[in-house]
């Protein structure tokens, strides 16, 4: 995952229905709900963080990606996000630019946050 990460999310519900749904093929869950701010990881460690606040306005977009253990988990996180609704940005493929064996997708999260899963560990068979 990421040494922990914040966003701050217009829709809050919308944004947890989104990153309960992609982040469960990861392996990661909610770890700590506030109800304005929830934190997920695996037990112990709530690394990805979103929350709102009143007045919370236009969000710039960010980017960040989750790690992924194969080519598969990166699949699951890609079909689980389109299930969800969101746009696509990059289906699952080798990125070689990046490094030989970089694998990852891109899609858009309810905030308009370009958000990945990769792993650095896939061959071009997978």
């Amino acid at each position: 995952m990421i040494d922990h990460f914040g966003i701050n999310c217009a829709d809050l519900d919308a944004a947890k229905s989104f990153y309960d749904a992609v982040l469960e093929p990861l392996g990661f869950a909610r770890q700590m709900d506030y109800g304005v701010a929830v934190g997920y990881g695996v037990p112990g460690h709530p690394d990805f963080w979103i929350s709102t606040f009143d007045g919370v306005g236009a969000n710039r977009e960010n980017h960040f990606a989750f790690t992924a253990p194969d080519a598969a988990h990166v699949r699951a996180f890609y079909d689980a996000a389109i299930a969800q609704g969101a746009e696509s940005l990059h289906e699952p493929r080798l990125w070689p630019e990046y490094h030989e064996h970089y694998y990852g997708a891109f899609v858009r999260d309810p905030d308009g946050n370009n958000v990945e899963a990769v792993c650095h560990t896939a061959n071009a068979g997978d």
